[in-house]
């Protein structure tokens, strides 16, 4: 039977695979594939894309079965809504083992493209886009929303270029970054997007909507709706340890505008810089210094933020991700956080970014400096690494110093959020559709995580690997007697071979060892493998 599961209609256990009594699951097969009901021709081929078993290496056809599933889907021989052969039908014409068949459809189950159907079979239920968008809305927040490249394995629209590395990061080069082309996206920042919970999403709407009084289609509170400011009140309270009341809270397009507002109210207020880590995400550097603010570094190191050059520094304001440092990985240390809340009794002031806390797999919860600091502490977190950046969902708890100035601030810059949207997201809020979610996702990062920690071992044996407990991204570094060229040409030369990644240059303002920022959690286990053996190779070729 299939899975019950109404997180995201392509999870694991809605493959092709029958968990309740571990047989695969068998259906019809549409006129692209009726062929394949029958015994072949031709012994080990198939109709059915015209696979020859011939063509699979020894010892890998699982691997080559899933590529050449993958280029069907791509190109669009096999379009959304067609259905594969039943695994017994296509085992016994290709002369393999069905569990050949099965592992095939569960890797590309994984990837969000596949779906069981009970009897209706095995369903393609998601394809690529084979270009990739221009003109798109600006991204300054890169380590939150660049988006991996749509087409995974197949030939990009137009050849790889080296073009984003050829210059110093301008405010455009998430921009450009993004629409570069490439079989293998691990850039940072990016949940796995096939989980999204459509049919969640789709059945919270539907009963948005039929209680929703016409009156409630109206202007709204700039705040956000009471219902999400009371969802996100009562998920801070559960997850990260924050008490606080809903009218605290304030409902913003993302993390990316809450640092927009946080700007613009800190320079209103006589404050002309805000510190930040170092290395510390670029894109958050260029959205302050758009709103005019200096972003002083302080160095980062195994602790976290070093308070006393934080001190040093003279900043009135810090912007922090102490729960999962980007792109380090590292935790604020206990004596850190007490040497910070000493700062902040002096009259500092902490933004804490508190930007994917909720991804951890190998260590215990760390407390939001909020729920220890919130006079001194203005708190942000979104959606974008729960759900999906283009939600543009995040919220804001300003401390009262700042309450209502930041709330000016929303109401002059939109009236407000949608509030459709907000209403549907407080509906999986409190359904415990999210918490659901999460637990789904933090299964499928960690194994993802697991392949590229075993790929970077094998591929990358002189690299040091930072921050792999927690979050989706892998930060590594090369010693003295490693690489000792530009991080910026290494990941120039591996997007040239279809790979893309992000410099760890581009988040330090200071002198660093040359690294890599690698994103694992779009990406399937196949992939990342593939991508970091790209990179071996660029390094053992330089």
């Amino acid at each position: 039977m299939p899975c019950s599961c109404s997180w995201a209609s392509p999870c694991r256990d809605n493959g092709s695979v029958n968990r309740s009594n571990d047989r695969p699951i068998e259906g019809s097969i549409t006129h692209t594939a009726v062929a394949a009901s029958a015994p072949s021709a031709a012994a080990g081929s198939s109709d059915f894309l015209q696979l020859r078993i011939e063509d699979a290496p020894a010892g890998g056809r699982s691997v080559w079965l899933a590529r050449e599933l993958r280029r069907a889907i791509a190109d669009g021989r096999l379009p959304v809504g067609s259905r594969l052969p039943a695994t017994r039908v296509l085992a016994a014409d290709l002369r393999v083992s069905r569990g050949v068949i099965t592992e095939a459809y569960r890797r590309l189950t994984e990837d969000g493209q596949l779906a069981g159907r009970g009897r209706g079979g095995t369903v393609v239920v998601a394809a690529p886009v084979t270009t990739a968008a221009k003109g798109g809305a600006s991204t300054p927040y890169a380590h939150r929303t660049a988006a991996p490249s749509a087409a995974p394995r197949t030939a990009p629209s137009a050849p790889p270029s080296a073009a984003p590395f050829a210059a110093p990061p301008g405010p455009e080069i998430f921009d450009d970054l993004r629409a570069a082309p490439a079989r293998i996206d691990l850039s940072p920042g990016v949940p796995d997007l096939s989980a999204f919970p459509r049919t969640a999403w789709l059945r919270a709407e539907r009963s948005v909507l039929a209680g929703l009084a016409s009156a409630e289609l109206g202007y709204g509170d700039p705040r956000g709706t009471p219902a999400l400011r009371l969802a996100v009140a009562n998920w801070l309270a559960r997850n990260r340890g924050i008490r606080a009341d809903p009218d605290e809270v304030l409902i913003v397009a993302g993390t990316a505008q809450a640092l927009g507002l946080i700007a613009q109210v800190l320079h209103q207020d006589g404050i002309p810089e805000i510190a930040v880590e170092d290395p510390g995400s670029l894109g958050a550097r260029q959205h302050l210094r758009h709103w005019q603010l200096a972003t002083p570094p302080v160095p980062v190191d195994d602790d976290g933020i070093r308070v006393d050059a934080l001190r040093a520094s003279g900043a009135r304001a810090v912007l922090l991700t102490p729960a999962h440092q980007f792109p380090t990985g590292v935790v604020l240390g206990g004596g850190r956080r007490r040497e910070l809340m000493c700062w902040a009794a002096d009259g500092g002031l902490i933004v804490e970014d508190d930007y994917d806390a909720e991804h951890r797999y190998d260590r215990a919860p760390v407390p939001a400096l909020r729920s220890l600091l919130p006079e001194q502490v203005c708190y942000a977190g979104s959606v974008s690494k729960l759900l999906a950046p283009a939600l543009r969902v995040g919220w804001l708890l300003p401390p009262p110093k700042y309450r209502n100035a930041l709330v000016d601030a929303k109401r002059f810059a939109d009236l407000g959020n949608a509030a459709l949207p907000q209403l549907v997201l407080a509906r999986l809020m409190e359904s415990g559709e999210l918490e659901r979610g999460l637990r789904l996702l933090r299964r499928r990062h960690r194994r993802r995580r697991d392949a590229m920690i075993a790929a970077i071992r094998d591929r990358l044996p002189d690299a040091t690997v930072h921050g792999a407990a927690a979050g989706l991204h892998l930060t590594v570094t090369f010693g003295p007697d490693g690489y000792r060229g530009s991080d910026t040409d290494l990941a120039a030369a591996a997007l040239v071979r279809g790979v893309k990644v992000q410099p760890l240059s581009w988040h330090s303002q200071r002198p660093s060892p040359p690294g890599l920022v690698f994103g694992y959690a779009a990406r399937t286990p196949d992939e990342i493998t593939e991508g970091v053996a790209v990179v071996g190779k660029v390094l053992s070729s330089g």
